[in-house]
């Protein structure tokens, strides 16, 4: 029987046992990744420096990457914060300079009708979410091509797989997120670098917990039922999904054993798209 559903934020009444976490060691290689100051780009920024990594993490909330720095200060690697809004397009390409393994994980959600979804909205989403992630693959590919070896990883979402109401601006990102990923393992395959995504159903983040209530006004419904109801309404497994669960994925494709992985999508959704 699975753990009870519980509040967004509070622990599992019965806790989900844990495996231990990939043995990789990472030393010597830069990674960037992107929306690290929270969420699940900081369970990926702690994840790959936990494995050696020198991490060089992007946010444009100057606190949160404080409390990130901190918080990696005794892991084997080492974490580098770096001030930076996307929507600055040409820094997010130079930033990128250097990086043996990228994850574009940064993503921004707003839940509206189309009629309603205000255009520039829409426009800031597409940056954020594909536009920059184009201009950041674009930045690290020549060091990656150079040494024969690199890792592009994509979080995309069950969203860049299905589509969902209310959420043009994201579902589009996603689906375009998806194809950029396996254009540049295309391209990447006789570098040695390879690219996929990593496509999670609902993850316990603010950004899900945002959601609850632009759902509940879009739906009509308390708030309390939007998570049961709409939320998980198609995933077979009915829990979210935790931060450190989707960064153990995105080091595996890190790991020597997924280097003929390449050009595909390793969805962590409970089961929403085997309907």
């Amino acid at each position: 029987m699975s753990a009870p559903l519980t509040a967004l934020g509070s622990d599992p009444a019965e806790p989900l046992p844990r495996a231990a976490g990939l043995a990789l060691d990472l030393t010597g290689r830069t990674a960037l990744v992107t929306g690290a100051a929270g969420g699940i780009g900081r369970a990926c920024a702690l994840r790959l420096a936990a494995a050696g990594a020198l991490v060089r993490a992007v946010d444009r909330a100057a606190e949160g990457l404080e409390t990130l720095a901190a918080e990696a200060a005794a892991l084997p690697g080492g974490l580098e914060p770096l001030l930076l809004d996307l929507t600055d397009l040409d820094a997010a390409e130079a930033s990128a300079a250097g990086a043996d393994i990228l994850v574009n994980n940064a993503g921004l959600q707003l839940v509206r009708p189309i009629e309603e979804f205000p255009p520039d909205v829409f426009h800031t989403v597409l940056t954020v979410m594909l536009e920059a992630p184009f201009r950041l693959i674009r930045g690290a590919l020549p060091h990656m091509y150079g040494q024969g070896w690199g890792r592009v990883v994509n979080i995309s979402s069950v969203h860049g797989l299905r589509a969902s109401a209310y959420k043009s601006a994201y579902v589009a990102a996603k689906h375009g997120l998806e194809g950029l990923s396996k254009t540049a393992a295309l391209e990447g395959a006789p570098h040695g670098v390879t690219s996929n995504c990593v496509s999670p159903g609902y993850v316990r983040t603010p950004l899900v917990e945002r959601q609850i209530a632009d759902q509940a006004a879009a739906h009509g419904i308390p708030p309390e039922r939007v998570l049961s109801e709409v939320l998980l309404a198609d995933s077979a497994l009915k829990r979210l999904i935790e931060p450190d669960e989707v960064a153990e994925a995105v080091l595996y494709l890190c790991s020597p054993q997924a280097s003929f992985i390449t050009g595909t999508s390793l969805t962590l959704d409970g089961g929403w798209t085997a309907h």
